[in-house]
């Protein structure tokens, strides 16, 4: 995707609330990533702070999950972030779990 604007995830972030973020440790300094915002999975993989939890929510999502929502490090987003697409599995997954409608490839 283009531009978070662009994008039917701006009325969603199931999957920011739904997986675990969880990505290679060096991606995050790669990327420009707050190191507030990452925390140590093991001595390999890290994962953006808030989702390594029963009930995960990403603690860069802002907003209300199915309503407006927003990514405050958008441009940084961990590779894991920028591989789901909207409609597909793991998206659909997430919103499910959220009880939202599926999305429509297209």
């Amino acid at each position: 995707m283009s531009s978070p604007e662009a994008s039917p995830c701006t009325t969603c972030g199931a999957c920011c609330a739904h997986f675990r973020v969880s990505f290679y440790w060096a991606e995050a300094e790669a990327r420009g990533l707050p190191e507030d915002l990452t925390e140590a999975v093991t001595p390999w993989l890290s994962c953006m702070v808030g989702t390594n939890r029963a009930r995960p929510r990403c603690v860069a999502l802002q907003g209300r999950v199915g309503e407006s929502v927003s990514c405050a490090v958008y441009d940084q987003r961990p590779d894991t972030c920028r591989s789901v697409e909207a409609g597909d599995a793991q998206c659909l997954k997430a919103r499910a779990g959220y009880g939202l409608e599926p999305i429509k490839q297209e």
